[in-house]
């Protein structure tokens, strides 16, 4: 049966694809997301990336699908069978960067060995002219693992020679040769020819060839006739060696032996310097990965040298990596895009309509100017808006994730929580000091390179200017650095062909007046300077030269102040500032507590009103913590008093596991308190045997290490603890471990207490998810319960099969079971099936209907809200609950006592269907009595028959 599909989703279904989920696979899914009620797949990115990629985003062309993933025909197959069921696909896209890590990035390799000639040098955003002069016409790579004249004398390096070509080989690592350095391995193999007694005929051949290796243009050379010059010349010049090698053995084993030669032999140090000088005449300087941060003379996505940003701000750029996006779009593949870290590309407006203008030649008129549904991984910061000139469907739903939970959190336990936070560890934190501390150290540390750079821009811009000459480069340094620290959101858009937005300068000016108030020590004017610039208020005399490079100077500082704000506060903060770590969420404020139901509320219309079609997400593959998780954690709001004797009793029973380093008890107290929140969080339902019990327990293990690693506190990334580590996995396996165990007891009465608190938390915002206005997003597996933690924890593999068996189950099941046998994890699946399939057969009503809340009164009014979607004769009510703990459990039926809401209007004399428990009746009284309307089930949403 074929069945019609919407070109913009009615609820989509992410799909991590790699070698354990290919497009075969993802075919064999269609039938059951289609019953599930999904309308579109929303694929992570495809694209051909790195060998073994579990993720995607290592992309090395973006033309060719991942092999690892399917074929095209496999592709077309899965495009063919998502249409045939009615459902369409949305992909994951990334336009800001590559994967450079293996050979499949042609583009790069060309660049490492042609350096600024290579064709595909202006792809990349590299600085062929950096601070240190060293690294002129060369790009710095960070991939050995110690210092480079050790890695050299101890002989690590190798030389290849494969079709003409020269390589150099360091590990997994194959690196090409720039060709007219191959004079310095010919020359010497020339000398072994001619006393093997080489016919002169073929020494002279040869010798030519070595003649036009030396005539070839310079790598540095860039212009474009010189360029193609090269280009071809190279090519002939591998073609004719490779030729010589074919004609005369003995020219091989001159070649390798000059090879094994120049390789030098460890324990001979002056053995190396013909290797030395080969390496140091490349297109590339090998150094210690550690120096990147410093020296290194790319941009990266954000300090992970493996990938390195591309300028698509550049009309070839832009053609060159959206081929095959473009054309499966105008095949009708592809039905909506998300962009990938959009602040990271250099005008994102620009970038987004360009986009959309390339796609409306593609595609039939929409009529709104986005014929394509886009939308952007743009996280938004306290009151910040999405830019209304964008032209875009919303954003990947980040806000939506924190403002759900919030509404769960209890705002009366706020003083509470926060004072036993502050005596568990022992002191009182704050949340913005740790944010400001944390970027400060990021700016000196993983992406110092960055600052550098700006600052040297900013010191070129202050010598042009007489009134500013006087500041010193260390000072404007600091400058960077304090204004960056103080952004109060990610990044501004000030582009050089309008004036910068109402918001772009409130964000500069709190940033320059924060600056300024924490280093008073500091000349203001310094801190007024760099505002302005950021601000294009340029001096007026400047020359239209001078001018560009001021406008230059803004957008660089704009592309790197997300990064940092990602790296110390998402990466960093949220491991440190462990409070409530329900609210540490990517895009999540944690300082903030709860929202009041107003508030929500007021959120779902402005969204309504800006952006109706916003993707609304509550866990992805990006997300600290599963919507599961964090519902569970939330409601540790509800029982704080419960949650602080837990603390002093568990902390008392388990301080004999700990073990003294350097005179600190490891896990320290921030980092157990995380771990007991962790263990609520996660601890599964089920009975564990043997081996589920190893599984959760290497689980949470590698969670810690990875959460103590990025808070960088006891532990990192870059100087790795492992005494401390073992001394957390150690602590964290006496606290789990079989037979009698005092902790265990004790932990396990407030664990069933917290899920379930956290079993009607999810139902809530399952629900609210897909009824509120905005598009829902469901991440794979999710539909039943999943307790996973941060990547690469939530990257596992899906059980389909039981969730398939599960779907089947529910036609023969009542709601009551459900309820009943809540721990199964088919309520959830039950409440997401149903309300799906009536978004599915009502699209008008959530795509074009209207919102509005609804009045509770009665004892439990705070622990419910309750709204009504409206589209001409269509009407839904939802009543979600919150702080349920209020109610009782499970909160259904008379344990609402008094609350009631009144019926709207349209619902008067009208025949109604609740939707979860499939019953109907006639609505004939204005007063409707919660206790009744959740007589089944915890959550209930009420269609117009």
């Amino acid at each position: 049966m074929t069945h019609t599909r919407s070109l913009i989703p009615s609820s989509t279904y992410r799909l991590q694809f790699n070698k354990h989920c290919t497009f075969r696979q993802a075919r064999e899914l269609v039938p059951y997301l289609r019953d599930l009620g999904i309308s579109h797949v929303y694929a992570s990115p495809f694209f051909r990336a790195g060998p073994g990629s579990l993720h995607g985003y290592d992309i090395g062309d973006h033309n060719e699908l991942n092999p690892e993933i399917g074929s095209r025909a496999d592709y077309d197959e899965f495009v063919s069978t998502l249409h045939a069921h009615g459902l369409g696909q949305m992909v994951d896209f990334v336009p800001n960067h590559m994967g450079i890590g293996s050979p499949v990035n042609t583009w790069w390799t060309d660049v490492l060995e042609n350096g600024p000639s290579s064709e595909f040098a202006p792809h990349f955003d590299i600085d062929w002219r950096p601070l240190k002069s060293d690294l002129n016409n060369r790009v710095l790579l960070p991939i050995l693992g110690d210092q480079y004249g050790r890695v050299l004398e101890r002989g690590e390096f190798k030389l290849e020679f494969e079709s003409g070509a020269f390589f150099l080989r360091y590990f997994d690592k194959r690196l090409p040769l720039a060709p007219r350095t191959y004079t310095l391995i010919l020359l010497p193999a020339l000398i072994k020819l001619a006393a093997m007694g080489v016919a002169d005929d073929f020494l002279a051949e040869f010798q030519s060839v070595i003649t036009a290796l030396e005539h070839l243009p310079p790598r540095t050379e860039t212009d474009p006739e010189k360029i193609a010059e090269r280009l071809r010349e190279k090519e002939i010049i591998k073609r004719r060696l490779l030729r010589r090698c074919d004609e005369c053995p003995e020219l091989i084993e001159a070649i390798n032996a000059t090879l094994r030669e120049i390789e030098g032999r460890p324990g001979d140090a002056r053995s190396f310097d013909a290797f030395d000088e080969l390496l140091t005449a490349q297109a590339y300087r090998l150094s210690f990965w550690r120096v990147a941060a410093e020296e290194i003379n790319y941009r990266r996505f954000f300090d992970i040298n493996e990938l390195a940003a591309i300028r698509v701000e550049l009309p070839e750029v832009f053609e060159a990596t959206h081929r095959l996006l473009l054309e499966l779009i105008a095949s009708g593949s592809l039905d909506g895009v998300r962009i990938d870290h959009v602040d990271g590309l250099w005008n994102p407006a620009e970038y987004l309509a360009l986009l959309q203008s390339r796609a409306g030649q593609l595609l039939p008129d929409s009529g709104d100017g986005m014929p394509l549904y886009l939308v952007v991984e743009k996280i938004l910061l306290g009151d910040e808006r999405l830019r209304p000139d964008w032209p875009v469907h919303g954003t990947t739903g980040y806000e939506f994730a924190n403002q759900a939970v919030r509404l769960l959190v209890d705002p009366a336990a706020e003083k509470s929580l926060t004072e036993t936070y502050a005596k568990f560890i022992g002191s009182v934190t704050n949340f913005h000091e740790i944010a400001y501390h944390r970027k400060q150290l990021v700016m000196r540390l993983a992406l110092a390179s960055e600052i550098n750079v700006l600052a040297f821009m900013l010191d070129r811009l202050s010598e042009s200017n007489r009134w500013y000459r006087d500041f010193t480069l260390n000072a404007l340094t600091t400058a960077v650095r304090e204004v960056i620290a103080c952004f109060p959101v990610y990044r501004t858009y000030v582009t050089p062909d309008q004036d910068p937005s109402a918001e772009d300068i409130l964000a500069v000016r709190r940033a320059v007046r924060l600056a300024e108030r924490r280093n008073p020590g500091i000349e203001r004017s310094m801190f007024d300077f760099l505002g302005e610039i950021l601000l294009k208020k340029f001096p007026e005399n400047i020359d239209e030269q001078t001018r560009a490079e001021h406008m230059h100077f803004v957008m660089k500082f704009q592309q790197c102040t997300g990064p940092i704000m990602a790296k110390g506060v998402e990466d960093t903060s949220f491991y440190i500032y462990n409070r409530l770590v329900a609210l540490n969420e990517v895009g999540g404020e944690p300082h903030h507590f709860a929202i009041s139901p107003e508030k929500f509320f007021n959120e779902c219309m402005t969204r309504q009103r800006e952006h109706p079609h916003c993707m609304l997400a509550t866990s992805t593959h990006d997300t600290k913590r599963s919507e599961d998780v964090r519902a569970r954690i939330a409601g540790l709001s509800e029982l704080p008093a419960e949650w602080r004797k837990a603390l002093r009793r568990w902390q008392a029973i388990n301080r004999r596991h700990k073990r003294e380093i350097e005179g600190e008890l490891a896990p320290d107290a921030n980092e157990e308190y995380l771990i007991y929140q962790t263990l609520l969080g996660s601890w599964p339902l089920a009975p564990m045997d043997k081996a589920a019990r190893a599984s959760h327990l290497g689980r949470i293990q590698d969670y810690l290490i990875k959460a103590i690693k990025e808070a960088k506190v006891n532990s990192s990334w870059v100087q790795p603890n492992e005494e401390w580590e073992n001394a957390v996995r150690e602590f964290v396996a006496k606290l789990l471990r079989a037979g009698a165990n005092r902790f265990l007891d004790n932990f396990k009465l407030l664990a069933e207490r917290v899920a379930q608190l956290g079993m009607v938390n999810s139902l809530a915002q399952t629900v609210l998810k897909a009824a509120v206005p905005g598009m829902p997003d469901f991440y794979q597996g999710t539909e039943l319960w999943d307790f996973s933690l941060v990547d690469p924890d939530n990257r596992r593999q899906v059980d389909y099969a039981a969730r398939r068996e599960a779907l089947a189950s529910l036609a023969n099941t009542e709601p009551t079971v459900l309820l009943n046998e809540w721990r199964d994890g088919r309520i959830k699946l039950h409440v997401t099936h149903r309300l799906l399939n009536f978004r599915r057969s009502h699209p008008a009503l959530f795509m074009q209907g209207s919102f509005s809340a609804l009045n509770v009164t009665g004892a439990c009014s705070d622990s419910c809200v309750v709204f009504v979607r409206r589209h001409e004769g269509s009407a839904l009510l939802v009543i979600v609950p919150r702080l349920s703990g209020r109610v009782g459990f499970p909160p259904v039926g008379d344990a609402w006592r008094d609350t009631a809401l009144e019926w709207p209007e349209e619902f008067m004399g009208r025949e109604v269907c609740e939707l979860f428990s499939g019953m109907k009746h006639t609505i004939s009284e204005t007063s409707c009595a919660v206790a009744g309307a959740l007589r089944v089930l915890p959550v209930a949403a009420y269609a117009l028959v």
